[in-house]
């Protein structure tokens, strides 16, 4: 009977697949339980320490943040070898940013040239234009503080034409935000007082007191101090910006062309 099942091939093909189960499971075994702290790691840790905290760790903090370290490498390990990374939202969406931010790193690894930051400023002159800036102040009067706050603020105003007050004199309400503003665009004030608001102090002339003009909080006295136009900052004026900009578009273009290289290699099948 033994001497048989010795004659037997199949004996000898799972004999030598199991010999090689074993050997590569101890080889490869021992590869994925060895960490080894490394001295850029050691860097990284103690980088990031100072970073956060101001200073360079001591050595006990250094060495609590690496044992801290090898925990977590442990549990990496052993969660990614249970299969725990699969189908979790949120270390899919990780991996894709890391994917992204990969990319970006290199396709602005290299500096521009001032040739091409120059031409991508003639591309888009537009968006380095200063819009129009009014500077002014306000007087506030307060609909829940008033039973008439607008019809106040007329007399207020009335008062000011006619020199019956100062301009000391007329103070308003107290008022949450500024009660002067320098060279602010349309879209700024806007945002502070409401696009309404914005519109019609663009729409008053500079000098003497207007109103009333009502804004998201009430009514107010508003006086155009200063006007300054719309103009085309000059490239060396916005240069930095123009850099920002740029480099912006070239992580956006790379992330473009790397994505559509990538959607060749697979078949999409739709619902």
């Amino acid at each position: 009977m033994i001497a048989r099942l010795l004659r037997e091939p199949l004996l000898y093909f799972l004999l030598a697949g199991a010999a090689l189960f074993y050997l590569a499971d101890a080889l490869g075994g021992d590869t994925q339980r060895r960490i080894v702290v490394s001295d850029a790691e050691r860097a990284r840790l103690s980088a990031q320490w100072q970073a956060q905290m101001g200073r360079p760790p001591t050595e006990a903090e250094l060495a609590a943040l690496i044992e801290q370290w090898i925990r977590e490498e442990i549990y990496y390990r052993e969660a990614v070898a249970m299969g725990l990374d699969e189908d979790d939202v949120i270390i899919r969406r990780r991996l894709a940013q890391k994917l992204t931010f990969l990319t970006e790193d290199l396709a602005t690894a290299e500096p521009p040239s001032e040739a091409e930051l120059r031409g991508f400023y003639d591309d888009n002159a537009a968006d380095y234009a200063q819009p129009e800036r009014w500077s002014f102040v306000h007087r506030y009067f307060s609909g829940e503080r008033r039973d008439q706050a607008e019809a106040d603020a007329r007399a207020a105003l009335a008062a000011l034409d006619g020199g019956e007050a100062d301009e000391a004199a007329v103070q308003g309400d107290p008022f949450m935000l500024q009660r002067s503003y320098v060279a602010r665009s349309e879209r700024e004030i806007g945002e502070l007082f409401g696009r309404d608001f914005a519109a019609a102090v663009a729409a008053l002339p500079v000098g003497g007191w207007a109103g009333p003009v009502r804004s998201a909080y009430g009514w107010h006295l508003v006086q155009v101090q200063d006007y300054l136009p719309a103009r085309q900052r000059p490239f060396d004026e916005v240069a930095d910006q123009v850099v920002a900009d740029y480099r912006q578009q070239q992580r956006r273009l790379a992330n473009e062309a790397r994505y559509q290289a990538l959607l060749q290699r697979y078949e999409i099948v739709r619902p």
